[in-house]
């Protein structure tokens, strides 16, 4: 899937057969910000907590956002919001061949 086809998805009532990473990247594009929050929060794994750390940097909690980003081995990134979820979605969507 491209990303321009995954943002497109962003229209249809249920997202695409994709992991729960990039499911939780679906649900904060759509504005659901608690099932985003809930498909990532108890994952051990750095992935999820880039993800955890961009959703509560949408939240505008900064302190808990640098928290995670730490934990995920990151910085808090100088982007846009929309630029950092792109630069997730591109990242973790599969390579086709």
């Amino acid at each position: 899937m491209t990303l321009a086809a995954f943002i497109a998805s962003v229209k249809d009532p249920q997202p695409p057969s994709l992991d729960v990473y990039l499911t939780s990247l679906w649900y904060a594009r759509k504005g659901n910000w608690d099932k985003a929050h809930e498909l990532v929060q108890d994952l051990p794994d750095h992935v999820a907590a880039h993800i955890h750390a961009y959703l509560h940097r949408v939240e505008g909690d900064d302190w808990n956002a640098d928290y995670w980003y730490r934990r995920a081995g990151e910085k808090r990134p100088f982007l846009s919001l929309e630029q950092e979820w792109e630069a997730l979605a591109a990242h973790l969507l599969p390579r086709e061949k």
